[in-house]
Parts: C-alpha cells; sequence; structure tokens
C-alpha cells in the first residue's frame, strides 16, 4: 500500500512515515508507529518538564503530564473500543492534547525557560506527530468505508 514520507525528524528515527492501516498486521496499540511517535515524543516532553523550575510544578508541569499523557492514552483507547468512529473520536481528543502541548512550548519560550531552537524543533516534532495522527485518521476512515460497504 502506499506510503508517504513526511520528512525525517531526528527524534523520531525511522517513524517518520505516514502508512495505510493495515489491520492485517496490527493486533495492539502498540504496533502503530503513531503510538510509537507518540511515546517517543511523551520521553521528549519529560525531558523538558525535568529542567522547567520548580514554581511550575502544579502548574505547567503539571499541565504538560496530563497533556503528553492523555495524548497515548487516547490513541490506546480508541484502539481499544473496536468501532471506527470511536477511534477517531480519541484519535481527535489526542490531537486536541498535542496542540495544547504546542501552546505549552510557546509558554515555556515566553517565560524563558527554553530557547528559541528547543521550542521550534518541539514544535516540529508535535506537528510532524499531528501529520502521521491525521494520516492515521484519514486510514481509519477508509476502513470504515471499506468495512461498511
Amino acid at each position: 500500500m502506499g506510503e508517504e514520507v513526511i520528512g525525517p525528524i531526528k527524534s523520531f528515527g525511522s517513524l517518520g512515515k505516514i502508512e495505510e492501516l493495515d489491520i492485517e498486521n496490527i493486533y495492539s496499540f502498540e504496533d502503530l508507529d503513531v503510538y510509537k511517535m507518540a511515546r517517543e515524543f511523551s520521553r521528549e516532553i519529560s525531558d523538558l518538564i525535568k529542567k522547567l523550575p520548580d514554581i511550575e510544578e502544579y502548574n505547567l508541569k503539571n499541565q504538560m503530564r496530563r497533556a503528553k499523557l492523555s495524548m497515548t492514552n487516547n490513541i490506546a483507547e480508541g484502539f481499544g473500543r473496536y468501532h471506527f468512529q470511536e477511534n477517531i473520536q480519541f484519535c481527535r481528543q489526542a490531537r486536541g492534547s498535542i496542540c495544547e502541548l504546542i501552546d505549552d512550548f510557546n509558554e515555556c519560550y515566553d517565560e524563558g525557560y527554553i530557547d528559541l531552537s528547543h521550542k521550534e524543533r518541539m514544535k516540529e516534532d508535535a506537528y510532524h506527530l499531528l501529520k502521521v495522527l491525521n494520516g492515521y485518521i484519514a486510514s481509519i476512515k477508509r476502513q470504515k468505508e471499506k468495512y461498511s460497504q
């Protein structure tokens, strides 16, 4: 099936592809490239959170922890629903969490916690993940159409 390479983001390694969902070879949400990418991105966010000052413990740190966890949790939960439309809805929730994180990166920069290059790298990874997640959603929609005929 067709693949489109979006462009390698060094922090995601070889997971820079939007793939047609091959349900024959997917047994768990852990098999999904989008989930693997989200986990890697989550680890990058954890590294950033550790560098934030203590004053942000119950504000920005907590918000970023919840958003990064929501991102991967929603991909996993959607997969577990076994209904195309529910899976899509959970992926949309994950997409919202990624957008929250982009705003958090801007806030980190505005507060002087990270420099411009760090902010841009994190945002670039987030936007790349959004593209891959959108590709996964489109693939689910195609599968839904295929099986509803």
